[in-house]
């Protein structure tokens, strides 16, 4: 296990071109397993390079255990590797792809073959151990790229979209044996998806990219819960967060946002109260499982009838579309409720769930620096 820590990483592919890579700072305690999402372009596989000494950085330092690693080729970086792309060897059967890395570094052949059971066994292909990767289902592959990276024993694993060539169902299965090699290995490891689904459900810790900028680091839950901005908030959660575009006012000393739907109207008062933002246009952001059906007696929170336009059920719940402030909003309710399109339904809001945003920057205004995040990217995101 080892602490890793990028300082202020920069990377530049020629003189007159952008940065792909800027001011990266992350730390990762060791055995903590951290994850790099965002969409596509935005520098997180760069990133992974760069750990790995596959690309060299422009700027900044790569230190693992406090020591600088930037300037060391990958073979003494002791790292290893599982590329999306599985990068097996279609010559050599399942056994001898587990070996090839202790092979290079001259093992002795019975601890080589000891670790090939080992790793044979922890990720349960034992039997096919001959065969060729031609022979190989797509996730019997990806396994055999994952037990050629435990092999060698590293301070540090990098999976670089490990999982984005296999199905829907086989993701999941690969996605829970990814999990559980963590928990019994505690490794330090770094992991770069686009899909935040395995975002969510794998890390310790999580940073989204964007634009080259990490965009906001913190635990799953404070990503989830209290996004730094409107992006971060918008690309973490499925069904996706709403925004409403909403314009604010003071109502007997209480900060209001106006809500109107065909039915009705709703003055939702929020739960912290930011002095200048009368009469300002804001987003109003609140997650689908946040919006309630009413009918709670004397529960005090605000509610407005809205009109259904679609529904779609999924299984575990239901999903509901009404359209508020012109603006079409996802609700997820129980799946045994009742309703068709066309249905009049009272949704009620949480005041202390609705986050605020600035319309124009995406920046927070209901939580000036969160904790999960530095003012340097907020900075950077707003331009401020």
């Amino acid at each position: 296990m080892a602490r890793l820590e990028l300082r202020n990483v920069n990377k530049r592919y020629g003189s007159g071109l952008p940065d792909t890579l800027k001011a990266i700072d992350l730390a990762i305690d060791s055995g903590e397993f951290l994850i790099l999402v965002g969409p596509s372009g935005c520098g997180k596989s760069t990133l992974m390079n760069c750990i790995a000494g596959l690309e060299q950085i422009s700027g900044g330092e790569i230190l693992v255990e406090g020591a600088d690693i930037s300037a060391m080729s990958p073979k003494d970086r002791d790292i290893a590797m599982v590329f999306q792309s599985y990068a097996l060897y279609p010559t050599m059967s399942v056994r001898d792809n587990i070996a090839f890395g202790l092979k290079i570094r001259k093992m002795p052949q019975s601890a080589i073959d000891e670790e090939v059971a080992r790793v044979a066994k922890l990720l349960q292909i034992e039997h096919l151990l001959a065969r060729k990767p031609s022979q190989l289902s797509g996730g019997q592959q990806q396994r055999v790229a994952m037990g050629r990276a435990l092999a060698r024993r590293p301070k540090i694993y990098l999976f670089d979209e490990p999982l984005s060539n296999l199905d829907a169902k086989l993701r999941v299965e690969m996605r829970t044996e990814i999990k559980l090699m963590h928990q019994r290995l505690k490794t330090t490891t770094v992991y770069v998806t686009h899909d935040q689904i395995e975002a969510m459900t794998l890390g310790d810790k999580v940073a989204v990219m964007k634009d080259g900028l990490i965009q906001q680091f913190g635990t799953p839950q404070q990503i989830y819960n209290d996004p730094a901005n409107l992006f971060v908030a918008s690309f973490i959660g499925s069904p996706p967060m709403n925004f409403i575009p909403a314009r604010l006012q003071r109502q007997g000393g209480r900060l209001m946002a106006l809500l109107d739907s065909s039915q009705g109207r709703c003055e939702l008062p929020l739960s912290r109260d930011i002095q200048g933002l009368e009469a300002r246009e804001v987003v109003l952001g609140i997650r689908p499982e946040q919006i309630v059906m009413g009918g709670a007696e004397g529960n005090g929170l605000p509610s407005i009838r809205a009109q259904v336009q679609v529904t779609e059920p999924t299984g575990p719940d239901l999903l509901v579309f009404v359209t508020l402030n012109q603006t079409k909003v996802c609700c997820r309710l129980a799946p045994d409720v009742s309703c068709c399109i066309g249905d009049s339904l009272a949704l009620q809001f949480d005041p202390a769930r609705v986050l605020l945003f600035d319309s124009a920057s995406g920046e927070r205004l209901d939580l000036a620096a969160p904790a999960c995040v530095t003012q340097d990217n907020v900075a950077r995101f707003t331009g401020r």
